[in-house]
């Protein structure tokens, strides 16, 4: 016997990102195509590292109950994440509701790693053979789901915690997961998202593959995603919670409805850990299309990862225009802010949503000639594109292979 799938809808948003921690200032960047790279001064230190260029977010108001106690088991990571899913909870009018205790709200949330600091203290161990600053709290801020931990015991959510660590797509798994898991009827309600903080071993890790930019003297001409003379990516940092709901109990309590979340879908390349696959990309969106039972043309706009990476561009392009052919409008949001790694799913669905509710997109910022091995599509250039649409898709691709796809819908009251 089937059980029906419950619909699920967007009823809070929060975030801490580099373009600012709320959607006013968010609109005003993206809508004045200014980015948020800066030269990381710290990093001239690391000898042998060759990106200088990060996006870190803005200092952000923490209240006064986020005191020793409360956040002394949290890195900045986590830290970020928290104070993202109270703006979340207090947006949707859930902060300091039963509900949150209940066990019918649970946590789904991903970040790449922990606090690197913390990271840093064992690996010290390991080369020094002492436990000098190691405290019971380091590990608690090292691990990969810190985020995750903190937000449910700082809430005192009682629900089921689901942690999604696969890089890139760690924040969309955490969307997609709580979206499941409401669908099923498993839950009422999720805290959905990732973060990431910034860090100098992060950008190593890119640097090894040769996959950062290194135009430092140039920091708003970079990153430059499907753009002929790009020249890598660019890190940086945030944290982005959506509380969803189902559909039922939101309508019930007259929530604000954002959107509703329809299609989802991960899926794994099993070739390459780092050589990104085509055709898997291309079936994870025709699956979430399945998910939304919906057709490719009904798709209006697609929020691309668009790392700046030339395997990753190329890939990406190819298997969008497999899918959709060359009349689908087409940006990243990672010219603006960098590559937020766990963070940048949520943040670019937060975003994607904004958009579609105001019905303009961002253009591909520092997209100048479109790099020919590219996919044909409509990639949206120079100027917001105004586009009035019932359907968007918003895609990520990670280390390991890993592909997810989100679509939601537009919401009318």
């Amino acid at each position: 016997m089937s059980r029906e799938r419950k619909r699920v809808v967007v009823t809070g948003m929060g975030a801490i990102s580099p373009l600012g921690h709320d959607w006013t200032t968010v609109r005003q960047r993206l809508q004045t195509g200014r980015n948020a790279v800066q030269i990381m001064e710290a990093w001239q230190a690391y000898e042998g590292l060759g990106t200088q260029l990060g996006c870190p977010a803005p200092s952000f108001d923490l209240p006064v109950h986020y005191n020793r106690k409360s956040t002394r088991s949290m890195g900045r990571v986590a830290l970020m994440a928290t104070r993202a899913s109270e703006i979340a909870l207090e947006d949707a009018g859930l902060l300091g509701d039963p509900l949150v205790k209940s066990g019918r709200m649970g946590v789904s949330y991903g970040s790449s790693a922990g606090t690197p600091s913390a990271i840093g203290d064992f690996g010290r161990m390991m080369v020094d053979k002492t436990t000098e600053g190691i405290n019971a709290n380091t590990y608690i801020k090292m691990m990969s789901h810190t985020a995750a931990v903190n937000i449910g015991v700082f809430f005192g959510t009682t629900g089921r915690i689901i942690t999604t660590s696969s890089a890139c797509t760690s924040g969309s798994q955490g969307i997609g997961y709580a979206f499941e898991a409401i669908q099923s009827g498993k839950q009422t309600a999720m805290l959905a998202g990732g973060a990431e903080e910034l860090d100098a071993t992060q950008a190593a890790v890119f640097d090894t593959l040769f996959a950062t930019s290194l135009r430092n003297e140039a920091p708003d001409l970079t990153p430059r995603p499907f753009d002929t003379a790009r020249d890598g990516l660019v890190l940086g940092e945030g944290a982005c919670t959506l509380v969803l709901e189902e559909l039922q109990h939101a309508q019930a309590r007259g929530a604000k409805i954002y959107a509703e979340l329809i299609g989802y879908a991960s899926n794994s390349d099993g070739t390459h850990v780092t050589h990104p696959n085509p055709s898997t990309m291309a079936e994870a969106m025709r699956m979430a299309l399945a998910d939304a039972d919906i057709a490719a043309q009904d798709i209006g706009y697609l929020n691309a990862h668009g790392t700046a990476t030339e395997q990753g561009d190329i890939a990406e392009s190819t298997a969008t225009h497999a899918v959709f052919g060359e009349r689908l409008p087409v940006s990243t949001l990672k010219g603006y802010m960098g590559h937020t790694l766990g963070a940048c799913g949520a943040l670019e669905t937060w975003m994607t949503i904004e958009m579609m509710r105001e019905g303009w997109f961002a253009p591909n910022i520092n997209l100048t000639q479109v790099d020919a091995r590219c996919g044909a599509l409509d990639y949206i250039m120079h100027v917001p594109r105004h586009l009035e649409v019932e359907y968007v898709m918003t895609n990520n691709f990670a280390f390991g292979g890993i592909n997810t796809s989100l679509i939601l819908q537009r919401w009318h009251a």
